[in-house]
């Protein structure tokens, strides 16, 4: 298709898209990267650039986009079909575990949330691409909800283990097929479903969306044709992502994010071109590569990436350096997919396989005790590009290793919890804050995120200790009570949640709180699914007995202005949008097409978001996204140290990385 090239000329950079975006015709940014094309993009430039020779030496004025804009660009939403998941069905058996009357209710309202954010993309985006900037997949898709109208990528990790726990085994097979999908077409998941993303991933999650199908279904041919694409995503990280920094002699490969695209998001245009008014080009561009890069970690934004002029992990959103972090919790997700790869090779019979993997995972643990882990504060940290040395404030991140089961020592994880019962993090009603650092950023204090509490529950339910399990199972109560207590009050779910307020939604960033949540439902449901029986709609707070009485590190000030509460509903009925937040608007657009935009950004008839999902889930057999067996490095099955390599398991090996040496990744491997 020769026209099909052009597009991106229109949606991702080109005069069109600078035009227009500066114009702020909308609210959103996103609205306008959207919209689908009347006419193909070479069409359409073309009448671009006559309308542009009327004002050779000036902007193009706000009616005349206006017009040009009608006549050549539909609404956003026409890419997508009404679609309701085929298997979903009343009472999954998930529900009957949870005790408390009025949190099974809410289970099952969120469980039908899935009926109202199902979507499938229109078989004309298969055949004219070119007029879309929607990328088509086969499949149908959940969506995150509000906004994100597309598939995401991390998200649905979240989404499809509240799928499995929902016995709807259809969908998120359809999914994850998806998600293989874009693999096989661009080497990588990108960072959701327009071609605007294509530049970028974010997390990589699918072969822990693979493990949890596959724990729901024992499908060995699924995995067999799976395992392939798998490890072409994992050799796009290594090839593309993977840094090697040398400690005491001793060369150690890590992984971060890294995006060489140094013009502004299309998405968010107006934002990233404003950040950097007054920067020389040189720095521009590597702003806009290192929020490309933010955008890719999925925590965009937060003082997390800012490195400042002396080096320190302080400053402004200016100063984002995400590629000049090496991430803890990246690291940590690697290190299990490593595990989990060798064990899907295991169980397919291909001993050499598993043992390159074991090995992967084996020399990453060992690069992160060298440049992330600390064993004096009990925990790891991101380490500087720049200055070469770790970051010591705390963010939940710190601890993703123990959800990873990554580390060599089982007391590295007991040590962990002592880091995060002194932290201070554990001092708040609803949850733990993302940093403790106030800098208006969506992803730092007061918001706490569903993906991030959930991981952290999940590793310290998986310690041995009874304190990590009781500081696992008070952190769920009081998730569940702020997400119950939302809902009671706004008869919705949020993507995010702020921790001072009880059932309040969290603030901050470049947009508003949104409605819908993917995550969201799939967190509640894997944590009613896991902790059901104890959890208690009255929310009561254990914490207080374990937890020191005072943070020893800096005071979080006040809750962040911006929550948006005074543009939620204080009361809202599932079938009246006109309650909900408004949507972007365009001048010439008409009261009716207003009305059916406002609908399909609240998505469609439907009034929730969606939730993560909880992999320590109590019966075996329906246990979805547990790790591998865990063995710490250098003992076997039963405790025993090892004192050189040998075999476990169907002829798998554990590995040490020889010191004075580089742990690369195993060599692509043959198709199975």
């Amino acid at each position: 298709m020769a026209s099909f090239s052009y597009s991106s000329e229109i949606y991702c950079s080109g005069p069109i898209l600078q035009q227009v975006q500066e114009a702020k015709l909308f609210d959103d940014d996103k609205y306008f990267v959207d919209m689908k094309l009347r006419s193909a993009p070479d069409v359409v430039l073309a009448a671009f650039q006559n309308l542009s020779n009327e004002w050779p030496n000036s902007t193009i004025p706000t009616t005349k986009l206006q017009e040009f804009l009608t006549a050549n660009f539909e609404k956003p939403g026409t890419e997508f079909e009404t679609w309701t998941p085929t298997d979903w069905h009343e009472n999954p058996k998930f529900l009957s575990g949870i005790a408390d009357e009025k949190l099974r209710r809410w289970g099952e309202h969120i469980h039908s949330l899935w009926k109202s954010l199902g979507r499938k993309i229109q078989t004309s985006v298969r055949d004219h691409p070119e007029l879309y900037s929607q990328i088509y997949t086969p499949h149908p898709v959940v969506v995150p909800g509000g906004r994100f109208r597309e598939l995401y990528y991390w998200d649905s990790y979240w989404v499809i283990n509240g799928l499995l726990l929902s016995e709807m085994t259809e969908t998120a097979y359809g999914m994850i097929q998806n998600f293989l999908f874009l693999v096989s077409r661009y080497g990588f998941v990108p960072n959701g479903g327009r071609i605007y993303y294509e530049r970028r991933s974010q997390p990589p999650f699918l072969t822990l969306m693979v493990e949890s199908y596959y724990e729901a279904t024992n499908d060995q041919q699924f995995l067999r044709e799976a395992l392939p694409v798998l490890e072409k995503e994992y050799q796009f990280w290594m090839q593309n992502r993977s840094v090697a920094v040398e400690v005491s002699g001793s060369e150690h490969v890590l992984n971060r994010y890294n995006v060489e695209a140094d013009l502004p998001r299309p998405e968010s245009y107006t934002d990233d071109l404003e950040l950097a008014e007054g920067l020389s080009d040189e720095l521009k561009q590597q702003l806009w590569m290192d929020l490309k890069a933010g955008a890719e970690s999925g925590w965009d934004f937060t003082s997390r990436w800012y490195i400042n002029g002396t080096g320190h992990n302080d400053g402004t959103l200016r100063e984002t350096r995400t590629s000049q972090i090496l991430p803890t919790d990246l690291n940590a997700l690697l290190c299990r997919n490593e595990r989990t790869l060798a064990s899907f090779h295991r169980l397919l019979g291909n001993g050499d396989s598993a043992a390159r993997y074991d090995q992967a995972a084996a020399c990453r643990t060992e690069a992160m005790e060298a440049l992330l882990w600390d064993a004096e504060r009990g925990a790891w940290f991101d380490y500087s590009l720049v200055t070469h040395s770790k970051h010591f404030e705390f963010y939940p991140s710190n601890l993703a290793p123990v959800w990873a089961r990554c580390y060599s020592q089982p007391e590295m994880g007991e040590k962990a919890i002592q880091y995060l019962k002194g932290s201070g993090a554990l001092n708040f009603p609803n949850g733990v804050p993302t940093s403790l650092r106030e800098s208006g950023q969506q992803w730092d204090y007061p918001n706490a995120w569903p993906p991030l509490q959930h991981m952290l529950i999940e590793g310290l339910s998986k310690l041995s200790s009874e304190d990590a399990k009781k500081v696992s199972s008070d952190l769920a109560q009081r998730w569940i009570k702020t997400n119950w207590l939302a809902y009671e009050k706004y008869e919705a779910m949020f993507e995010k949640y702020n921790v001072n307020g009880d059932g309040k939604p969290g603030g901050g960033g470049e947009y508003e709180v949104q409605l819908g949540f993917g995550w969201t439902n799939g967190v509640a449901l894997q944590l009613l699914d896991q902790y059901g029986a104890t959890l208690t709609s009255g929310g009561r707070r254990q914490l207080r007995d374990i937890v020191p009485p005072a943070c020893p590190g800096p005071s979080p000030g006040p809750p962040l202005d911006g929550t948006l509460l005074e543009h939620l509903p204080r009361e809202t009925s599932w079938g009246h949008a006109e309650q909900m937040p408004k949507s972007p608007q365009m001048t010439p657009l008409d009261v009716e097409e207003q009305r059916l935009y406002s609908e399909l950004l609240l998505d469609g008839c439907a009034p929730h978001p969606i939730s993560k999902g909880d992999p320590g889930h109590p019966a075996g057999s329906r246990s979805f996204g547990h790790d591998p067996e865990f063995m710490p490095i250098g003992e076997d099955r039963n405790g025993t140290a090892l004192s050189s390599p040998q075999r476990t398991g169907s002829g798998s090996a554990l590995l040490r990385c020889p010191h004075q040496s580089v742990c690369r990744s195993p060599a692509p491997f043959s198709s199975l």
